[in-house]
Order: structure tokens, then sequence, then C-alpha cells
């Protein structure tokens, strides 16, 4: 059929086309999700390559026999499961579908029974499994299909698909069915254990391309390069459609990321993790570890995620030198300490939490003493807590190196209205109790707040000053640049300034002006000739008032 169809030029007999909708439109217009390609890992690639080589060496076997022997089909569902269940995970929604396009017919069948040795015999009473979910909270339970024109019969076939997108069906098993025409918006992730020629290429890929909650891509995991001993290069997808489309290949471009959109992309990511210390795996780890917001924990494994998927691209359209900036590798280790961060709260969470106001333990306190008259041990017990509490909350504060920060501020404000009642023999019990409860809040704030500064205080080899000065220009929002190249620019000006003061520390005498002359001319080329940043008069003379007040401030305390 093909060599026939090659004979025939479809325009020449019905005319030319009525309209032609491609996909950077389709993008644009939200119709269409991007694509990523991702390859199998190296350790599961040798691993089949084993078991290919132990196959072989019990006599000749074609290679879609092998594909569907037991031995390999075992370890490859395992990999998607495995992968499955990861993705899930990542993305927190268990909504997630999946379809295997198989290399045989033979293999689908092999496949999908392995599925039934782990999850049992599949059958149509999705209801139950459904409310089962439902009952229990997120299980480890998977539902298949094998979707086969010669296993069941149609109607069973469409009641599977209906429950596929319904999302009573996690997993489909296909070989040339639902290729083409089948429309799932939960199905983001299609596994291919072939090579699919001609049109059919960009109809199969497409299956995961439609729009579903917040998703920008679907996720395509080639197998398909097993049998080719790894040697087939990540063009293969555009060399399909190049041979397919001809010229009209540049409209189908936007399919996958432009080389401009990539370095935005990088660009997004670095500026996000800027207060991370990513070089560091053990002081990253310390620092999440501070963090208790669950958003800010799943902003942050939404960043490092996209960096994963970023570096699949950039692999899959052969632009390595785009790889350079950033340490991909470094960041996917990272992903999980965030992740193991986020899934230990949610598990404390979930526990049975009891009021740890009724279990304070009588501890004793070092070089404090208090007469309390007619009060019972738990009224006692209770009023320690609280002079121990506002202690750690003080010192908390004191330990801040941004007093004039606005949350600081704040939180200072809080803390000296409970401070105002000295006497906590004449504080009710439940006022007590109260005051613990703000004083736990009050604490966990400035403790985050602290924690955010020491992030930033790394960045300026622990300098407080150029912290202090980098808050307030954040916080102004009058410069019209990342936070990435604000830090470039204040570490260049932070070298210059710290020589021009050891070379002459009588410059910061008041009325000199010579230092604040000195230190404009420093901003002036640090900022806006060597960053190009577009600052105005006044903005560039705060910039200055900034460095000239930390420095002469430091020569007063020292």
């Amino acid at each position: 059929m093909k060599e026939v169809a090659k004979d025939y030029d479809s325009k020449a007999i019905f005319g030319d086309y009525i309209h032609k909708y491609y996909y950077n439109k389709s993008i644009a217009d939200g119709y269409t999700l991007r694509l990523i390609r991702e390859g199998i890992n190296t350790q599961y690639k040798l691993q089949m390559q084993d078991i290919m080589d132990e196959i072989l060496k019990k006599g000749t076997i074609s290679k879609s026999d092998i594909f569907a022997h037991p031995k390999f089909a075992e370890p490859m569902l395992e990999y998607i499961l495995t992968d499955l269940k990861a993705f899930r995970k990542t993305h927190q929604d268990d909504s997630l579908g999946a379809m295997v396009v198989c290399d045989s017919s033979d293999q689908a069948k092999a496949l999908f029974a392995e599925f039934e040795k782990i999850y049992g015999t599949q059958t149509q009473d999705y209801l139950s499994v459904a409310e089962e979910k439902a009952k229990y909270g997120n299980n480890d339970s998977l539902k298949a299909s094998l979707i086969l024109h010669d296993i069941n019969d149609k109607e069973y076939r469409k009641k599977d698909v209906k429950s596929f997108k319904a999302g009573d069906i996690d997993i489909l098993f296909v070989y040339n069915m639902l290729l083409t025409g089948f429309d799932a918006k939960r199905l983001k992730k299609l596994y291919l254990a072939r090579v699919v020629k001609h049109q059919n290429l960009l109809q199969t890929l497409t299956r995961v391309n439609r729009p579903y909650k917040n998703y920008k891509f679907g996720y395509v995991v080639d197998f398909a390069d097993i049998s080719k001993e790894f040697k087939i290069t990540n063009d293969n997808y555009f060399q399909e459609l190049q041979s397919e489309l001809g010229d009209e290949m540049q409209n189908y471009s936007n399919l996958f990321k432009t080389r401009e959109e990539i370095q935005e992309d990088k660009s997004r990511i670095k500026e996000f993790l800027f207060q991370y210390d990513t070089r560091n795996a053990e002081n990253f780890s310390d620092q999440i570890i501070q963090i208790s917001d669950k958003k800010r924990l799943q902003d942050i494994i939404n960043i490092l995620s996209s960096a994963k998927e970023l570096r699949n691209i950039i692999r899959l359209q052969g632009d390595d030198d785009l790889l350079n900036g950033i340490d991909f590798f470094k960041l996917n280790q990272l992903l999980k300490v965030v992740q193991d961060r986020l899934a230990s709260i949610n598990f404390v969470e979930n526990l049975d939490n009891e009021d740890e106001n009724n279990n304070l333990l009588n501890v004793a306190l070092e070089d404090i003493y208090f007469q309390f008259v007619k009060v019972s041990e738990e009224e006692m017990i209770i009023a320690v807590q609280l002079h121990s509490d506002l202690r750690k909350t003080r010192e908390e504060l004191q330990r801040n190196i941004d007093q004039k920060d606005p949350e600081f501020i704040t939180l200072r404000e809080e803390l000296e209205r409970i401070f105002k009642n000295k006497n906590l023999d004449e504080v009710s019990q439940e006022d007590m109790r109260s005051n613990i409860t703000l004083l736990k809040s009050v604490y966990a704030r400035v403790n985050e707040l602290n924690n955010k500064n020491s992030n930033i205080n790394s960045k300026y080899n622990n300098d407080d000053k150029f912290t202090r000065i980098h808050k307030r220009i954040m916080e102004k929002g009058s410069i019209s640049a990342q936070e990435t190249q604000i830090h470039e620019a204040l570490m260049d000006t932070k070298i210059m300034v710290d020589l021009l003061v050891l070379s002459n520390t009588n410059i910061l005498k008041d009325g000199n002006d010579y230092f604040s002359d000195e230190v404009l001319s420093i901003i002036i080329q640090k900022f806006i000739d060597n960053k190009k940043m577009k600052l105005d008069f006044e903005t560039t003379q705060n910039i200055n008032q900034l460095v000239v007040n930390e420095y002469r401030q430091q020569s007063y305390i020292n």
C-alpha cells in the first residue's frame, strides 16, 4: 500500500488543502502541548542487552520473538511501572494515565500477562476498584487493559477505552490500535517500544499532547533504540517528520522548544534557585530541612522537575552546548532531597496529633527562679514553658542581621506585646496557653526569616552589609533585572569597594564626599556599563546611598 500511495498525489486528485492549521498555531491557541522525549537509563539498557544475549544463546530467534520473551517482558514491565509511579509522585497526580505501544501483538500479550501476575486478572469491574481507591486513598494497586484486534470483541474494547478515559484504568497495552484518532486528556505518558513509521509517527506521538489540568508537556519514553545497540541519535523523530512533511517541516518545529526558549528556561531556573546552595548538596539539604511550608517545597520540586525536563529536551534536540551553565545532574539529585522533605511533612501531618500544651515537660531552667502563690503544678509547668519560649523567641530575633526588614519589625512588635506582661504569676492558665501558641508562631516565622537571610548571606561570603543592600534593592523593585544579575553586580561592587576601604581607612569619615563619589562611579561601572542595566539617576543614587551607609555604619560599630 505504501508503494501504491507514492504513485498518487492526493492534492492532484482532490485539490489543495482548504485550510492549514499547524502545530505552532495550535500550541499558541492552547489546544496542543509540546513533547518531551525521555530515553531509558543506561543501567536498564545494559540489563536488556544481557538478556538478549542470553536468549540468543539458545539458538536463532527473531527480534520480535526476543522482545516478546518472558525474560525480556518482565524487566521491561518493571521499568514501566516504576517510571509511571515516579512520574505520578513527582506531579502528585494519580490521575495521569499511560499507554505502551508494543513492538508486536505478542509482546503486548506478554507484557499484559506479566502485569496480571502482579495485579491479578484484569476484569471490567472497575467501579469497585474506584470505590476502593476512594475509600482507602492513594495505593499501589494499578489496572490495565490489553487492546488488540484479536483480543475480546469491539464492544468490550470500547468499554475499556471508556474506562481509561474515566480514570478507572491506569495503563493501556496496544500494538496497532489507538495510535490514531484516540483522545484521552489524562494520557500523559507514552512508552514507545518500537519505531513507528511514516505518517503514523506524528499521530502516535501526539496521543499525549492534549491539554490536561496545568500540564505543559506530553512525555514519550523511547525503548525503540534497544535493538539498535544504542547508536540511533536523538534526531530520529525529526528525520521521520522531515521525510513526511518536506518543506513544511518548519511549520511543525514549534512542537519542540527553540534555543531562545531553552535559554529563557535556564535563566528562570537559576533565578528561582538563587537563594539556595545548589553547588553543595549538604548545605542545600540543611536549607531544605528548615522549610516547613508545603507550598514552598512544592514550588522547589516543580522548578527542579522542570530542570530535569529541560535537560531531556536539550539532549533530544542535540543542542548539547546548552547543557553548560547549569549542573543538571546535581539538580536531579537535589530533587529527591526536596521530595523526601515534603514526604516527611505529609507523614507527620497524617499522624494522630495530640495537644502538646497538655504534655509539657517540667524541665529545669538555668539561672531562672519563679515564685508562684496558690497555683497548681500544671500552671507552674506552663509558666516555665512560656518563659522558655519567650527567651528562645527573643534570642532568635536578636540573631537577625536585618532589623529594618518590614517583616522583622512586625514580628518584633508582636513579641513586645507579650513582653509587657512581666508578672507571669498573674497571667491565667488560658492566657499562658494562648501566648505559648502565639510565641511558637512568632518563633517559626522569625526562624524562617533568619534562614532566608542566611541563604542570601552565603551568596555574599557572609557579608551582612550586602545582604541588607540586596534585600533593600529587591524590595524597592525599581530595577528591571533578574535577582541573579543584581547579585553579580553587587558582588563586583563589593570587591571594588572593599579594596577601596582597605587601601584608605580614613575614607569612611563623615563629610568625606570622596568615598561617596568613588562608590557611585563603581556602581555605574558594574551595574550600567558591565551588566547593561537601565538605571535612572534616582535609582543609581539610592543604591549608592545604601552602600555608603552600610560601610559607614560598620565603621562606627568597629
